[in-house]
């Protein structure tokens, strides 16, 4: 088993509009991409209960061209305002590093 921190090339994230945030999982290499699609460990139970929320608010999209995966969900405040603690959401792909992609 290897971290998702270490797999991937690059994991993100970003505001996606002032209510959600974006995380990019992106591969140089297709066969790793593969990899971690058919390992199906990015599901949106793992997500939700990593960032406390339910499966529904989870969205995740695979881009096969462009060898990466999207995952968006609802901010837990809107960006910027005063009790947001990061206000670009650039800071928020932490808890991603510790999935276990076998």
């Amino acid at each position: 088993m290897t971290f998702l921190g270490e797999f991937a090339n690059v994991l993100r994230s970003k505001n996606a509009g002032p209510f959600e945030i974006t995380f990019d999982i992106m591969f140089e290499d297709a066969g790793k991409y593969q990899h971690l699609k058919q390992a199906n460990v990015i599901k949106a139970e793992t997500i939700a209960k990593l960032y406390k929320l339910s499966p529904e608010q989870v969205r995740i999209i695979y881009y096969d061209t462009a060898r990466g995966v999207k995952i968006t969900i609802p901010r837990w405040s809107s960006s910027g305002s005063p009790e947001d603690t990061d206000i670009y959401g650039a800071q928020q792909h932490a808890p991603l590093l510790s999935i276990q992609v076998p």
